[in-house]
């Protein structure tokens, strides 16, 4: 489809509406945080004190920047590893506006070295920052949400959890647990009107800095990325999508479950599971399951019939 044959939706607006974006002192988090402030948003800028101060300096130039443009914000200095640092963040917003709506976990770090190099150290405090860090914001926020039957929680997945990368199994491993931690929130926030996605990224920020090539940077605006976000925490937002964005480009991820093959529980069922792989492969008839245990369902279901057949 031409950009000119798209249709024209109607505006989205956040007026009224309060949003935390985490780590937006540079980068995607700037960018998102700007872009809802630009429709209406009222903004809790996050982002470390840093150690010498330049990240809260950062956040404060955001919040200087939208105020200059006639929107509400303050900045929030909080390590989102700090729990206590986190609830004060969110209480701040409360004794300010009285809600949040909108919770955006974008903040990250990198410390990318293959496997047999990394150390446990690293490894864990890149799951603090991306899976422990959302766990603790959206905590901080979930009960706020429910109680006024309304939220949007975005979490920032990457390319690198759904499909690996060289180098980055820490940092894949907290990327594709944050997919499983919404695809579970989805489910438990529907029935109070909180929806919960992904986001994945392809951006130019200061974590990409020499990881792609110079002309692939060129165009990977972070500003392009956000209109994505922006619709994942509309009124309108879809729940428990993974939206793959970069470039004005968008996308959809699955995890999928393929139709597979009975195969019983016989001595050669090993030989059985090899021999017919590539059936128990085939993407002809995948699903995207709505519920995890769908999988057990789907699979004691066939075993009973085909046993039931064969007697």
């Amino acid at each position: 489809m031409s950009i000119s044959d798209q249709a024209e939706a109607a505006p989205i607006s956040y007026t009224g509406r309060v949003a935390i974006v985490t780590g937006a002192a540079r980068g995607l988090g700037r960018a998102h945080a700007l872009a809802l402030a630009e429709r209406g948003a009222k903004l809790v800028v996050n982002d470390m004190p840093g150690q010498h101060g330049e990240e809260a300096l950062a956040a404060r130039q955001v919040v200087d920047e939208i105020r200059r443009k006639g929107g509400e914000a303050i900045a929030a200095h909080a390590s989102v590893t700090d729990v206590a640092a986190v609830e004060a963040m969110v209480a701040a917003a409360m004794d300010v506006w009285g809600r949040v709506d909108i919770l955006v976990n974008n903040a990250g770090i990198l410390r990318d070295r293959t496997f047999a190099k990394t150390s446990l150290e690293d490894f864990r405090l890149v799951l603090d920052v991306h899976l422990m860090g959302a766990v603790i914001c959206t905590k901080a926020v979930w009960e706020i949400m429910r109680n006024q039957g309304y939220g949007r929680v975005v979490m920032t997945t990457s390319s690198s959890g759904l499909y690996g990368n060289f180098g980055q199994a820490n940092y894949s491993a907290a990327k594709m647990g944050l997919v499983g931690l919404m695809q579970t929130l989805a489910l438990e926030g529907e029935k109070y009107g909180i929806r919960v996605n992904c986001l994945a990224p392809s951006a130019a920020t200061h974590m990409t800095d020499g990881v792609m090539p110079a002309e692939n940077l060129a165009v990977l605006g972070a500003e392009t990325v956000s209109p994505g976000l922006l619709y994942l925490v509309s009124e309108n937002a879809p729940t428990r999508a993974i939206l793959c964005a970069g470039a004005g480009s968008f996308a959809r991820a699955h995890v999928t479950l393929t139709e597979g093959a009975f195969v019983g529980s016989f001595a050669d069922a090993p030989e059985r599971v090899a021999s017919q792989f590539d059936s128990i492969s085939s993407r002809d008839r995948e699903i995207v399951p709505g519920y995890g245990m769908l999988q057990s369902e789907i699979e004691s279901q066939r075993a009973r019939r085909i046993l039931a057949e064969r007697n």
